[in-house]
């Protein structure tokens, strides 16, 4: 069989440490020659006579002939297995030096040592998965939520790539449907008239937008949200990073000012995935170590993809509190999305301090939502906001597809801006302009699943996996 790798490649695929089985993988045209000679089944047939798809009870033995193990070996063929080429997996127990010690046999008979990512490389230059599925499966071991397992899952299905596949068809007929009338005027080949150039031009604008779309919702529950918990000091900041961890992360003090550092933690909001960090109470002090406290959380806010403003109102608004509103207001101006928070509602009243939730709500253009950070019941509430915030009513989880990274995202981006100059260019400057930027369009969908992808994008995407996948 050919392929462009020209060499035999091992590695563990399973974590390193003890455990029941380990797996190592072998895989590339030699995979067999390679461990027929130190790999023996039981059924007394050699190897490389056991079918496709089958599993066998061997002896595994090191370079003196003594049994290192009793395996289970399987064997897939060329070109009906993950990457496409011949590959062995040997299931042998799972000890540390026992796993090494195969693998280093693998070596010795052969093989050279896997790179990151390279079995799932290997299927993507075999065309047996698309570069957005190869994305879904490093997203389906990094997943934190049952929605982003979900979620990639879905995509590791070909959902992204089924939808770019179409979008990408539809340009291609556009295009040759124009060059046809342009190169043969007379011969009437084109299958579309000028409407229909039109509309064909608005249902691939149509699509692209509502895949742009979905990559608020498809970052946030598989990437993370960079949230900062931002507000004066003892408002109950470190509390509320508490209650969404669902564990005492910070120090919880009646001293304002306790907290005097950055403190990050990960944590699962429903759906949504949260990279939060809380900030240090943000207020005039002379104390060097609260001043440099003081710098890094306006640098998180200025990072960040969702704020979490937190007011104490059981004092009312001071110079503090608008302060802090001012900040955050310009980053909800440029479109960042900032949920207010007033905390520590069992010590006022939500009638008395109407004047200030009212100030709240005209500065940043939301309603606050108020709640006691101390009480569990309380995360339901802020963490229903956080999902509404993130998740379209547009589509579901479930039955739409969605990007879920930045380079998806900027592809698609750069797509629908090409197309939406296709359709301004097509009625002021011509077809041929218009066909120009169409194939443009049809270059930058390319890159989103690899059609027309660099070998840098490529080398970036892979290296993201560990060794072994």
């Amino acid at each position: 069989m050919y392929s462009m790798f020209g060499s035999t490649v091992a590695a563990i695929s399973t974590p390193r440490g003890k455990g029941g089985i380990a797996v190592i993988r072998v895989s590339g045209e030699d995979a067999l020659t390679i461990c027929e000679k130190f790999i023996s089944p039981k059924n007394g047939k050699p190897l490389s006579e056991i079918k496709a798809n089958t599993a066998v009870l061997t002896n595994v033995y090191d370079e003196n002939g003594d049994i290192l193990d009793e395996s289970v070996v399987t064997v897939f063929r060329a070109p009906r297995s993950y990457t496409g080429e011949d590959t062995v997996e040997i299931s042998c127990h799972g000890g540390v030096l026992l796993t090494e010690s195969i693998l280093s046999r693998t070596f010795a008979c052969g093989a050279v040592q896997a790179g990151p990512g390279e079995f799932t490389r290997r299927a993507f230059s075999a065309g047996k998965l698309s570069l957005s599925q190869a994305e879904a499966v490093i997203g389906m071991i990094d997943a934190e939520t049952r929605a982003a397992l979900s979620l990639s899952k879905t995509n590791l299905g070909g959902a992204v790539r089924r939808k770019t596949d179409a979008i990408y068809e539809k340009l291609k007929e556009l295009i040759s449907s124009v060059y046809a009338v342009i190169d043969f005027p007379d011969e009437d080949l084109s299958s579309m008239d000028d409407d229909e150039v039109h509309a064909g031009i608005r249902e691939v604008i149509e699509a692209l937008e509502a895949l742009r779309r979905s990559y608020k919702t498809g970052h946030a529950v598989c990437e993370g949200v960079r949230t900062v918990i931002f507000g004066k000091p003892n408002t109950g900041k470190s509390t509320i990073l508490n209650l969404l961890a669902e564990k005492e992360r910070a120090i919880v003090t009646d001293i304002a000012g306790t907290t005097r550092d950055v403190i990050s933690e990960t944590v699962a909001a429903g759906n949504v995935t949260l990279r939060l960090s809380d900030t240090a109470g943000v207020h005039g002090t002379e104390d060097a170590v609260e001043s440099i406290g003081v710098k890094k959380s306006m640098e998180a806010l200025e990072e960040a993809e969702l704020v979490l403003a937190v007011f104490d109102l059981s004092h009312g608004l001071d110079a503090e509190d608008e302060e802090i509103l001012s900040h955050v207001a310009k980053r909800a101006k440029i479109g960042v999305p900032v949920i207010a928070v007033c905390n520590k509602s069992d010590l006022f009243d939500a009638s008395a301090n109407e004047t200030e939730i009212r100030r709240i709500r005209e500065t940043l253009g939301t309603e606050p939502i108020l709640l006691c950070a101390k009480n569990d019941e309380s995360r339901d509430a802020l963490v229903s906001r956080i999902e509404d915030t993130f998740e379209s009513s547009d589509f579901s989880l479930s039955d739409t597809t969605v990007i879920t990274n930045a380079r998806q995202h900027a592809a698609v981006s750069d797509a629908l801006a090409h197309a939406n100059c296709a359709l301004d260019t097509l009625d002021f400057l011509g077809a041929d302009l218009a066909c120009t930027e169409l194939e443009l369009a049809m270059g930058k969908l390319g890159e989103l699943d690899g059609r027309q992808v660099t070998v840098d994008v490529v080398d970036s995407i892979f290296h993201r996996f560990c060794v072994g996948k």
